[in-house]
């Protein structure tokens, strides 16, 4: 068994829920927050058996979506930089981590 952590945007979320509940997927919904994508995101856990991991994956990649960001550039101290001009960022649709299940118990 695994544990697949999914870190996905908000935007895509109604989707996704929608699409692995319908293959079958149990998952838990955390709202999160960090760094990984920009306006909004929430991690989900899955328990998969191995051998459906790959049909989760599927799922996950047809119903997130990776978008082009506007993101203002960095400080710097060198006079005229560029540095400080937005820049468009390709952002994931989602991050995954899968995770070996030592033990599995419902109590």
């Amino acid at each position: 068994m695994k544990l697949v952590i999914v870190i996905l945007s908000n935007k895509d979320l109604a989707k996704v829920l929608a699409a692995t509940s319908a293959e079958g997927f149990l998952s838990t919904k955390m709202s999160t927050s960090g760094q990984f994508l920009e306006g909004g995101h929430t991690t989900i856990l899955f328990g998969v058996n191995d051998d459906r991991v790959d049909l989760l994956f599927g799922i996950l990649e047809k119903n997130v979506t990776k978008r082009v960001v506007r993101q203002t550039g960095v400080e710097s101290t060198i006079e005229g930089s560029l540095l400080k001009k937005p820049v468009d960022v390709e952002e994931y649709g989602a991050v995954a981590f899968v995770v070996d299940v030592e033990q599995f118990r419902k109590i």
